[in-house]
């Protein structure tokens, strides 16, 4: 019968001290603690992280930036191929003026 309560008595005891330990490690301050080991840990990287992020974003927008005016650059040499097709008239104009110059030259000579 001694036998019997001791064995009751020792199981209460180490269910007690389980409960105990049970609450102390799942306690708020341990899980803060917790917490504050793992952002310690984590945050270097995350910072590493955003600011590759960050540059990349800058090269990014250069990228665009250069993409947009190479774009509008030759959106406007489609837009002046009139003022093309009258330089390359005026030229014309300018060869034959000439020709027919150095032609009445030769004539006088």
């Amino acid at each position: 019968m001694e036998d019997q309560e001791m064995q009751l008595k020792v199981r209460r005891v180490s269910d007690k001290f389980t409960e105990s330990m049970y609450v102390l490690a799942n306690e708020p301050s341990v899980a803060l603690y917790r917490l504050q080991e793992h952002v310690r840990r984590s945050l270097p990287e995350l910072v590493q992280h955003k600011t590759d992020m960050q540059s990349w974003e800058e090269q990014s927008q250069g990228a665009i930036y250069t993409v947009e005016y190479a774009c509008s650059a030759v959106k406007s040499m489609t837009n002046s191929s009139m003022y093309f097709k009258n330089i390359d008239s005026l030229l014309r104009q300018a060869i034959s003026m000439k020709e027919q110059i150095s032609n009445s030259q030769g004539r006088r000579v």
